[in-house]
């Protein structure tokens, strides 16, 4: 006769494998977006609570009653199934703005994370107390033990792994050199900055198709094994020019990719107070985004831009050197002057010496006209001709989330800046906000992120103008709330139009409550689930 405490417990056993493996694909999508570095996974850890959340905090209580002498075996078993249950619902109906990309090595890293637990379960199994009910009530335990340990074990799984990944890394980008290698002809131009490298990129490419077989690497593929896989996958032998986006977090990222990709020309849009949890200085910043001027053989060609103070001051004289400005204009050799906003958008005229070209585009904003600049001081340079460059220009889009402009049903206005915000583009987001004049003016942000030591001062500054530029601001999260509220009371904004939401949805339930035909909303940053 089948033993029913066996039943239950085998039952339990299966809730606490659905517990453990939801909860191993929520911390595998956290290490994901930590770029699966052990180190900012671990500060994430420490500045989110994750690991002493309220259910974490549950499930420890409810092990540690399991294990008390007081507590019968089966009760305490049942106890811990209840509590995997509703946990497992939970974290099965949670939504991510970026989900889990379920990669290769993401796959082997959440079957190296389960190997671990299963041998964890096996050796309690063979070490228990003798008998089957005695032995799954303690695998039982052991999952909801792994379940509250969970961040630790994929810290392991992702440690053992480290040497196969960076084997595989290392194939990967020998096999890319080697495509390279059989593309002499090629021309690779890198595009690099604080902020402007992935709307430069677009820019830059919708121009030299005008001329070239071109491909540019896709989204946000600027790491080095970003860049790897577009040459892997999408480069072909007809490609005549590469345009290669380098991200870069610490010192020596770029030059990392441009020692594989070896760029002929380059661009550097911004040199700015980025990343500085991990640069720590902003000389650090400098330093890296001229790791590609620094890589540039003596016959190539760097763009860089004059309008920030960390590039004017810092020389090039590896390689020829073309400065452009809108505001820093001395000194520099392609600028953009007769700038005229309207609701079709911008014209302007680009001037480099005696030769001057007359553009129209439906993109606005002065981040955007230099980024635009950008790109046609390094098309001219290529050799493309007025009529393709006026034409590439005209017909140019905004990249998505990027100050965008578009008008939805309902008459509002909606100004979409949510991809990774920063000090200089947020300032310009707002100005372009403070522009419109129809109806309410309407913010909604979290802030910036990844600051360092700045990160209060420059939100709080971020809320200080925001306060000029909008009639109502909604401040999403607790993560910098505290400085742009501050900062916006410093700018003497009532205090009934200032908002605050935990969410981006209760955000928008907020806006539908308020927002009429005529509104203008400005959407600037949307943080990651790594950011409460």
């Amino acid at each position: 006769m089948i033993d029913m405490d066996i039943i239950i417990l085998s039952l339990i056993i299966v809730l606490g494998i659905a517990n453990f493996g939801a909860e191993m694909w929520r911390d595998l999508m956290m290490l994901q977006q930590n770029s699966y570095r052990r180190e900012r996974y671990s500060k994430w850890l420490s500045q989110s609570g994750d690991s002493t959340s309220g259910w974490r905090l549950c499930g420890i209580t409810v092990f540690l009653i399991a294990l008390t002498p007081w507590c019968p075996a089966l009760p305490g078993a049942v106890l811990a199934g209840i509590f995997c249950i509703f946990n497992t619902i939970r974290l099965l109906r949670a939504k991510y703005k970026k989900p889990l990309v379920m990669t290769a090595r993401a796959r082997r890293i959440y079957a190296t994370a389960w190997v671990i637990t299963a041998i964890a379960c096996g050796v309690v199994l063979l070490l228990g107390n003798p008998g089957w009910s005695a032995k799954l009530h303690a695998a039982a335990l052991t999952l909801l033990a792994a379940y509250c340990g969970s961040h630790i074990i994929i810290l392991a799984a992702n440690t053992v792994l480290d040497p196969v990944e960076k084997t595989i890394n290392r194939s990967y980008i020998n096999e890319a050199k080697n495509i390279l290698s059989q593309m002499p002809g090629l021309k690779i131009v890198g595009v690099t900055g604080s902020y402007g490298k992935t709307t430069t990129k677009h820019y830059l490419f919708r121009i030299l198709s005008e001329q070239y077989e071109t491909l540019m690497t896709p989204g946000s593929y600027n790491t080095t094994l970003g860049v790897v896989r577009t040459i892997r996958e999408l480069l072909k032998p007809y490609h005549e020019v590469f345009i290669v986006e380098m991200g870069a977090k610490n010192l020596g990222d770029i030059k990392e990719i441009c020692d594989i990709v070896r760029p002929r020309a380059g661009i550097i849009t911004a040199v700015g107070p980025q990343h500085l949890e991990s640069f720590k200085t902003i000389e650090n910043v400098q330093r890296t985004k001229f790791e590609l001027a620094d890589a540039l053989p003596a016959d190539g060609l760097a763009v860089v831009n004059n309008d920030f103070e960390m590039i004017a001051c810092r020389p090039v004289d590896n390689v020829r050197c073309i400065r452009y400005a809108v505001k820093n204009t001395d000194g520099a050799d392609y600028i953009a002057t007769n700038i005229a906003y309207s609701p079709a958008g911008t014209k302007f005229t680009v001037k480099n010496g005696m030769w001057s070209i007359d553009l129209s585009t439906r993109i606005v904003g002065e981040c955007n006209v230099s980024n635009i600049l950008a790109a046609v001081a390094m098309a001219h340079e290529m050799g493309i001709a007025d009529d393709k460059i006026k034409y590439a220009v005209a017909q140019i889009e905004q990249v998505e989330h990027r100050l965008s402009i578009k008008r939805i049903p309902g008459g509002l206005t909606i100004i979409d800046d949510a991809f990774n915000s920063n000090p200089v583009g947020s300032a310009m987001a707002l100005e372009v906000l403070g522009s419109m004049t129809e109806g309410k003016r309407i913010l909604i942000t979290p802030g910036m992120i990844e600051l360092g030591e700045r990160q209060k001062e420059l939100n709080e500054e971020f809320g200080f103008k925001a306060a000029s530029c909008c009639d109502i601001a909604i401040v999403v999260g607790e993560y910098n709330r505290e400085a742009i509220v501050a900062g916006l009371e410093r700018g003497s904004m009532p205090s009934e139009s200032i908002r605050t939401a935990d969410s981006f949805a209760q955000a928008q339930n907020m806006l539908q409550s308020m927002a009429q035909a005529g509104d203008i909303v400005l959407y600037e940053n949307d943080l990651p689930d790594t950011f409460k």
